[in-house]
């Protein structure tokens, strides 16, 4: 078992106990998928230290249905799928209703899952919980400048089976679209400290992707 692995197990414990465990195992299953380059267990590793690191700075209700969402938010991953993160969605809440916990905190899950779709909130639903998920998600975006490029080529190789034509004109499209919102983050605490690295590098992909380049 990889490092990211255990601790993602240990995360699951403080969740469900020690009697969940082939709900865990069947997740990590999936992250260990071999088209994933950038959608692994380390980046799910990585998003709920995020969680915690943010949560740290402003009133999280439910920090275990943050957890649950973090954990469950890229199960269902593949590069040619419209519906990943409906699914993975879906797959959240009948492991969290399996191991027993509520539908509201079925519900808040489901949604900030469905929220990483756009990266924006479900319909009129917005928390502060949901925010704090999708900013630990997009928490990459303001690394140093090599782990940015390393993501970046990740995601490319995940888009393998997409011409080079195509992903130039499709990422451009994304990396131009986030860096004309008025903010990348949501929560005060990323949105001060790390905004201005994140526009930087996506800034700096942007200009790599131009013709010529």
């Amino acid at each position: 078992m990889t490092a990211p692995e255990v601790e993602l197990r240990e995360a699951w414990i403080r969740l469900a106990g020690t009697g969940h465990q082939p709900h865990l195992d069947h997740l990590l299953g999936l992250l260990r998928q071999a088209h994933r380059r950038y959608h692994t267990a380390t980046h799910v590793m990585w998003v709920i230290r995020h969680v915690d690191e943010i949560a740290a700075t402003c009133v999280v209700h439910d920090l275990a249905a943050v957890h649950a969402a973090a954990l469950f938010h890229d199960a269902i991953y593949d590069p040619r799928s419209p519906t990943n993160e409906a699914d993975s969605a879906a797959l959240a809440v009948r492991v969290l209703v399996a191991i027993g916990w509520p539908p509201d905190r079925c519900l808040a899950v489901r949604r900030s899952i469905e929220a990483t779709a756009h990266h924006t909130p479900v319909g009129a639903v917005h928390t502060l919980d949901t925010d704090v998920l999708l900013d630990a998600d997009l928490a990459i975006l303001a690394s140093a400048p090599a782990v940015y490029t390393a993501y970046a080529a990740g995601v490319r190789s995940e888009y393998s089976h997409v011409s080079d034509a195509e992903w130039r004109t499709g990422r451009a499209s994304f990396l131009h679209r986030v860096l004309v919102a008025d903010a990348i983050f949501r929560t005060p605490m990323m949105r001060i400290d790390h905004e201005p690295r994140a526009r930087s590098n996506l800034a700096a992909e942007l200009s790599s992707l131009q013709p010529g380049q």
